[in-house]
């Protein structure tokens, strides 16, 4: 281990991962998306227009049989 402290990350059934912040986010496209909040919580189902940020678009349409059962 390290003596960077450990970070919490929670999993939210249907939901974003939670994440303790600040974070900083690697995108594929090569941007960094940075957040200095307390807790961050990312878009798991990609309907945010905020993505990679949570926007709690996932509340609006229920998730398909098939990525729910991915997603346990």
């Amino acid at each position: 281990m390290t003596d960077t402290p450990m970070r919490t990350v929670r999993i939210v059934p249907n939901g974003p991962l939670m994440v303790e912040g600040p974070v900083c986010i690697d995108m594929p496209d090569g941007r960094t998306v940075q957040s200095d909040r307390f807790m961050v919580a990312i878009c798991t189902c990609r309907r945010s227009k905020d993505y990679p940020m949570c926007d709690t678009s996932h509340r609006c349409r229920p998730r398909s049989k098939s990525s729910a059962q991915r997603a346990t």
